[in-house]
């Protein structure tokens, strides 16, 4: 890739939104700075997903400056959180050069530069100089347009690993910065996108201390409003907010901008957006709340057979329900997951033997007072799609809605081996024959698991497809996914790969189509 055309930038927007959605846990954990709210992961994926999701609702043949103009949009209106308001002004930044043509380093340096302008009182050790270092990093680099990216990727990595040099309250809880964290993949992401990687995991430093939870004093408020208003009513509204509460970031333009405030009191700080212009999306949480939900929050249910799947689920925040191969887990432990999740959860059955069995957990969980619904997901690949777009700031039936809407747009598949002669959908099998799987039936047989494995890949993504999932197990070959990568760049390079570890039993390959 050698360009950010219009559909480069919509993989580019995918792949980051479900980058930090798999890494919102971990970003959450480091989440001290500048209040321990633990939400700082979860923002990044929901602003990064509300531009993905603005992309991708255009008309195929739009041209790039629309493309760049509606991630930006979709950035500013979708923005949650400290981090999320400042990222959004920093893909505004790379829209506004690269809308108008390739120079990347110049984009990375005005997207610095928007992000540190927009907030109120720059600190250092923050994703402001995750941003810079990779922009000043990439200003003197001679390469192409991946070369480019690739550098800033490193930089922003080398910088987040500065961060607590940079803040003492990072050094003293052991962690890197929330916000440069999901910075850094976003970058990473970028970089993925134009050299070609299929990168499907980025690496989140772990806190090397026990985080501080926030307590109650001086917790204040958290208030976030979008706001139409003159360019020139802003000034007075950042120095009217700026004089009550910290955390301040007011971004946008154009009579467009969304404002994000930490106060004392909220009333205040929504008078002040309304004698500058139309404050809407109101958004005022108590910031102690965050951390006394307990068991009465939203949470999902994750059902996983194989260490590696079950750790992509528990990446993602997933209260996770291990099961041995070919087994189903039990009741009691089903409806302790499901009391541990949450006051409001979504469980994921990823097989169809075991939804009899969330389904009856499920209805004695809902006697305790507990809201609970039970997706119809058949197959790992579902699960992780449904987990994706799960979004804890929507109405739980709206949250359900989408879940259930992104795990049925997802076609699976696996490879098999058969260990005894049978009749199939697909003809006659014999033991040591490779199966290959499609939405639950036979569909192709062959003699090694590299054939059938592009056989099935091809047959899913026939009818569309974006974006192939492989989750390799146990028994797969350590080049498997690597056949069905190269066999992808070759016959459909438009289509995102991204491959996990997930060390399943019974099916060396786990496929799904999106």
């Amino acid at each position: 890739m050698k360009i950010l055309d219009p559909p480069a930038v919509r993989r580019w927007a995918r792949l980051a939104a479900d980058a930090l959605g798999r890494a919102s846990a971990e970003i959450d954990a480091l989440n001290v700075f500048p209040v321990a709210d633990g939400d700082t992961g979860t923002n990044l994926h929901l602003t990064m997903l509300s531009a993905a999701e603005a992309v991708e609702s255009l008309p195929d043949d739009v041209d790039v400056a629309v493309v760049w103009q509606t991630l930006s949009y979709g950035a500013l209106v979708g923005a949650r959180g400290n981090s999320g308001v400042i990222v959004s002004q920093a893909l505004r930044g790379l829209a506004e050069v690269l809308k108008e043509g390739q120079d990347l380093r110049a984009g990375l340096l005005r997207a610095a530069t928007l992000a540190r302008e927009a907030v109120a009182r720059p600190v250092e050790g923050t994703v402001l100089s995750v941003l810079e270092s990779a922009a000043r990093a990439v200003q003197d680099v001679e390469g192409d347009l991946p070369e480019v990216a690739r550098r800033a990727a490193e930089e922003a990595r080398a910088a987040l690993r500065r961060t607590p040099e940079q803040l003492d309250v990072l050094a003293r809880s052991g962690v890197v910065d929330a916000g440069g964290a999901g910075g850094a993949i976003v970058l990473e992401t970028l970089a993925a996108v134009l050299t070609g990687s299929h990168t499907a995991h980025y690496d989140v430093p772990a806190p090397t201390a026990r985080v501080s939870p926030m307590t109650e004093v001086g917790a204040g408020y958290e208030v976030m409003y979008l706001l139409d208003a003159e360019d020139a009513a802003v000034a007075g509204l950042r120095a009217e907010l700026d004089a009550m509460g910290d955390s301040l970031v007011v971004v946008g333009g154009d009579g467009l901008w969304n404002v994000h405030v930490h106060v004392a009191e909220a009333g205040p700080a929504i008078e002040a957006g309304m004698k500058a212009g139309r404050p809407h999306r109101i958004r005022v949480t108590y910031l102690a709340e965050r951390t006394h939900r307990g068991g009465a929050g939203r949470g999902v249910v994750a059902v996983a057979a194989g260490d590696g799947i079950a750790a992509l689920f528990e990446e993602c925040g997933a209260v996770v329900v291990r099961r041995a191969p070919g087994t189903r887990p039990t009741l009691p432990a089903m409806l302790a997951a499901i009391r541990q999740a949450g006051g409001e959860v979504a469980v994921l059955p990823n097989d169809e033997g075991v939804r009899a069995v969330a389904m009856a957990a499920a209805e004695v969980a809902r006697e305790d007072g507990v809201a609970v619904s039970v997706l119809p997901t058949k197959a790992t690949v579902q699960g992780l799609s449904a987990l994706a777009v799960h979004d804890p700031l929507r109405r739980f039936d709206d949250d359900v809605v989408a879940m259930t809407d992104a795990a049925g747009h997802t076609r699976h598949g696996q490879l098999a081996v058969a260990d005894r002669e049978a009749v199939t959908s697909a003809g006659l099998c014999h033991p040591g024959d490779v199966l290959g799987l499609i939405d639950g039936d036979v569909a192709v047989i062959g003699r090694t698991l590299e054939h059938v494995a592009t056989l099935v890949v091809d047959l899913m993504a026939a009818g569309g497809g974006e974006l192939v999932t492989l989750v390799t197990g146990v028994d797969a070959p350590p080049d498997l996914a690597d056949h069905v990568a190269a066999h992808l760049r070759r016959t459909r390079p438009e289509v995102d790969l991204v491959v996990y570890e997930g060390g399943q039993g019974g099916y060396p390959l786990l496929i799904g189509v999106e």
